[in-house]
C-alpha cells in the first residue's frame, strides 16, 4: 500500500544534515543531535522557559553538559549557538 513512508523520509532528513550538529568552543568540540526523539521533546516541554541548563543538558548529554560547564560562557554564547543550531537543523529551539 503506497503512502508516507516515514522511514525513508528519515533516511533523506539524516543523509541531509547527518546525525549530529556540531560547534566548537575553546576548541573543544560537541554534538547536538540533528533529531529529537519524542521522549526528548517531551522532557524538553516540561523544562520552565528559562532553564538554559535544563536544555543544554537535555541536548548535550551528561558527558558532553559536564564539559561545556567547564568553559566560561555567556547568554549571548549560548544564544548564537542555539540560534545556528536551529537554522541549519529546523528545530528552532531557544524561540520564542
Amino acid at each position: 500500500m503506497p503512502g508516507f513512508d516515514v522511514n525513508a523520509a528519515r533516511a533523506q532528513r539524516l543523509e541531509a544534515l547527518g546525525r549530529t550538529w556540531t560547534f566548537r568552543l575553546d576548541g573543544d568540540a560537541f554534538e547536538l543531535p540533528t533529531e529529537i526523539g519524542h521522549r526528548t521533546a517531551r522532557a524538553l516541554r516540561e523544562l520552565d522557559d528559562n532553564d538554559v541548563d535544563g536544555l543544554l543538558g537535555l541536548l548535550l548529554g551528561e558527558k558532553q553538559f559536564e564539559r561545556f560547564l567547564g568553559h566560561e560562557v555567556t547568554m549571548q554564547d549560548i544564544a548564537a549557538i542555539l540560534e545556528a543550531y536551529g537554522k541549519e537543523t529546523g528545530l528552532g529551539l531557544g524561540e520564542d
